[in-house]
């Protein structure tokens, strides 16, 4: 009889492990930045004034960096509310066009819009990698140290934006 109870304790011990893992949200991996110095970087900005970037640019201000790119397909589902939020005036939105062509990243958003108060372009991934980027879209808010408060990955939602983000950003601004 001893010798099922081995086995027994060990497949309860593995099917209580999946029950876990089954129960998380993928969204939800966790992110060593959150907390941390957003990494620094200098990069082109897609406008051809020949400009550069850098998140130095944005000390003193609370601000988001939203990562996108023309051929993602769940940038074409943010981008709306993406809009709206850059209406609202509220933190400087930065874009990172990632691993796109210049000229692709101009007209798409030449066609649906630009709610960037600039865009600076990431044509290698590096600086994608130096954030962790798992894919794109992703959405960072930054407070006035340059410290990364909150990192979504994919689409930035409706319901995020107002139950988490905008209260955080306010929490911020103070």
């Amino acid at each position: 009889m001893k010798r099922f109870l081995i086995p027994l304790a060990l497949f309860l011990a593995l099917a209580s492990f999946l029950a876990v893992g089954l129960n998380r949200d993928p969204r939800e991996l966790p992110s060593p930045l959150v907390g941390r110095a957003a990494p620094g970087f200098e990069l082109p900005r897609l406008a051809p004034d020949g400009a550069r970037f850098s998140p130095a640019d944005m000390k003193g201000k609370v601000w988001m960096l939203n990562v996108w790119a023309s051929w993602c397909v769940s940038c074409r589902q943010e981008h709306p509310m993406l809009m709206e939020f850059a209406k609202s005036g509220v933190v400087p939105l930065i874009g990172l066009d990632y691993k796109d062509a210049r000229a692709d990243g101009r007209r798409w958003l030449a066609q649906h819009g630009d709610p960037y108060a600039l865009s600076a372009v990431d044509l290698d991934g590096r600086v994608g990698i130096d954030y962790g980027v798992y894919g794109v879209p992703e959405t960072y808010v930054i407070d006035k140290a340059g410290i990364i408060r909150f990192k979504q990955i994919g689409p930035l939602t409706a319901d995020v934006l107002h139950a988490t983000v905008l209260p955080l950003i306010r929490e911020l601004q103070r």
